[in-house]
């Protein structure tokens, strides 16, 4: 019986996608790793890779097509021995589906004249029967696999499958060595929180019925604006913020940053005051240990590296890129990075490892002539800097003097399930520090 191709998670908010363009058509031959699809994730558009080989039979949804679930059948995969007339209008379901396509396959590697495997076995023995786990529970192989895996000596239970619902393929038992032991997971991954759902209120049709009469252009939500929406309430109706607020003196770092900007123009590296703050952010995770950690449900985690995302704006929405051991790197070095994300997140060319993880944000709206503002958290993160703009200011001096000197104005934003006040305040100290004297920051 022929296999579905199911519309892939690509990222771990992923619950719908658009399909945006088919790389493949319809009596196609595919292998493991070819480009079928480019799927349009709530962040990103990315290529979709085929899992097994195959003819493609039929092309179940259209290009274009918006709203696509997770799991839902985007196309069929035809064996050697299928034809396009073996697809039913009707699918099985579950494990009578996958034992149905099980036969299927037998019986198409037998009009194919699939050569015997060994000279002990005679040519029409069947496929081994579909071990079971521990459980009891079947294990789902494709009649190819299980015959490759009886003459290697694999235990199938010891292979993860990567077909459709973890079943596995002929790629999957054609690397694998007889006797190896299984990989031990890095532990289990906490179940993925489910946004909170919105407070009730008027409905689409309520709220469109009051402005009747009125000129208004109506914006349908894209799967980004979507997910902002859910990931946004989620957070502030799960996450208990509180907010510590300091001003920063920038004139000891402006007058730094020129200097080194004129050092390194024959590199062509010009760093910017956002450099500087992801520095010091860095730095201060990791000179207070205990704010360098995570939500994770039902424990803290702890992170060792200082993984910082930095909100970039982008049309329609925005990304969260994350510099990854920022701590450990120069500032020429995150202002390359820097300035590779951001054009790669306003071109929406961004890999998910690329924009997921990190513990702590930065928000700087400075450049837009903010004063100050409250983010909020993305979770899982412990905390998120929201950064205004620099500006004159009187300020009174150590000698009790009056002096006019250049003031950020800084708004840490914590969730105080990770992080308790005290330590917050450790923390934003940190920064201060760090910032006002930009100097200690390279020692």
């Amino acid at each position: 019986m022929p296999t579905e191709i199911l519309m892939p998670a690509l990222s771990p908010t992923m619950e719908e996608g658009t399909l945006a363009k088919w790389l493949v058509k319809e009596g196609d031959e595919v292998s493991s790793g070819d480009l079928l699809a480019e799927i349009e994730t709530d962040k990103a558009t990315m290529e979709f890779e085929a899992v097994d080989e195959g003819t493609i039979g039929k092309l179940l949804i259209e290009e274009g097509t918006e709203g696509v679930k997770v799991n839902t059948p985007i196309a069929v995969l035809l064996e050697e021995g299928e034809s396009a007339e073996d697809i039913g209008t009707e699918r099985a379901s579950g494990s009578d589906k996958l034992a149905s396509q099980d036969k299927a396959e037998a019986d198409g590697e037998k009009a194919a004249g699939t050569p015997a495997p060994d000279a002990g076995q005679a040519p029409d023995t069947p496929a081994p029967a579909a071990p079971t786990d521990d459980k009891g529970e079947r294990i789902f192989a494709s009649p190819l696999a299980r015959r490759i895996a009886a003459q290697k000596g694999l235990d199938l239970t010891q292979i993860k499958g990567s077909g459709p619902h973890g079943r596995i393929v002929k790629a999957d038992v054609e690397g694998a060595e007889p006797g190896a032991a299984p990989a031990k997971p890095e532990g289990k991954a906490a179940p993925a929180p489910v946004p909170a759902a919105a407070p009730a209120g008027a409905s689409a049709d309520a709220v469109a019925a009051m402005y009747e009469g009125r000129d208004y252009e109506e914006v349908k939500l894209d799967g980004m604006r979507k997910t902002i929406a859910a990931r946004l309430t989620e957070a502030k109706q799960t996450i208990p913020h509180f907010y510590l607020r300091r001003d920063i003196r920038l004139d000891a770092l402006l007058k730094f940053r020129g200097q080194l900007n004129a050092q390194l123009e024959s590199r062509g590296v010009k760093l910017s005051v956002n450099d500087f703050i992801i520095k010091a952010c860095a730095l201060a995770l990791q000179a207070v240990p205990d704010a360098n950690a995570v939500w994770a449900g039902d424990r803290i985690l702890k992170l060792k590296p200082s993984d910082v995302a930095v909100a970039v704006a982008i049309e329609g929405g925005l990304f969260t890129p994350v510099l990854k051991d920022a701590e450990m790197k120069s500032l020429s070095a995150l202002s390359a990075e820097m300035k590779d994300l951001a054009s790669r997140a306003r071109d929406r060319k961004l890999a998910p490892q690329e924009y997921q993880g990190g513990s702590f944000a930065i928000s700087n709206l400075g450049m837009f002539g903010i004063d100050n503002f409250d983010a909020v958290i993305n979770p899982p993160h412990g905390g998120i800097l929201a950064v205004g703009a620099g500006v004159k200011k009187p300020v009174v001096g150590g000698d009790g003097e009056l002096a006019v000197a250049t003031v950020m104005s800084v708004t840490l934003s914590v969730d105080h399930r990770v992080i308790d006040g005290a330590l917050g305040a450790q923390l934003l100290e940190q920064i201060v520090q760090n910032l006002e004297n930009p100097m200690v920051m390279l020692a």
